[in-house]
């Protein structure tokens, strides 16, 4: 039962113990325990610090990725309906031009085909004015094979001549 009820001497010897176990403990240990949990807290706090600095940084950094990309879009949409525009002007340009040059070709086929025409007119005209001298020529030879036959028809024509 001694360990229930202790003895005043024992007490005080083991405050004594106690008393220099807390002075050993607060020169020697509590300071070094002390100064490495400031140290580090202090280390938390720049970690933490430096993070919030990071995703500040990464923030802006993201936001100027966003303005970039919404820059790049629209420069890019710029030189889509740059080129569009200029594709369907190129493709108007050359509906034009093989419009203009499809209207030449007809225009130059209509006046070779004029002018053929003409050639072949005049060849017939030639042909005909020919022909037709031929047959005048052989109808008067068989018409005027006898003297009478030949003072008819010149009388015919005094008479006509005089008329007109």
């Amino acid at each position: 039962m001694e360990l229930l009820t202790p003895a005043i001497g024992l007490l005080f010897w083991m405050l004594v113990v106690f008393g220099i176990l807390v002075v050993i403990l607060k020169v020697a240990a509590w300071k070094p325990i002390l100064n490495g949990l400031k140290e580090r807290e202090h280390q938390i706090q720049s970690a933490l610090d430096l993070a919030e600095k990071t995703r500040a940084e990464m923030a802006k950094l993201q936001a100027d990725n966003e303005k970039l990309l919404a820059e790049a879009r629209a420069e890019r949409d710029s030189i889509l309906k740059a080129a569009k525009e200029s594709g369907d002007r190129v493709i108007a340009e050359a509906k034009e031009k093989a419009q203009a040059e499809g209207k030449r070709i007809i225009e130059d086929a209509r006046e070779a085909i004029n002018n053929e025409r003409a050639a072949i007119v005049s060849q017939m005209k030639k042909e005909i004015v020919t022909i037709s001298l031929d047959i005048a020529e052989k109808v008067i030879r068989k018409e005027l094979a006898d003297k009478t036959s030949q003072e008819k028809l010149v009388s015919d024509l005094v008479k006509e001549a005089h008329l007109n």
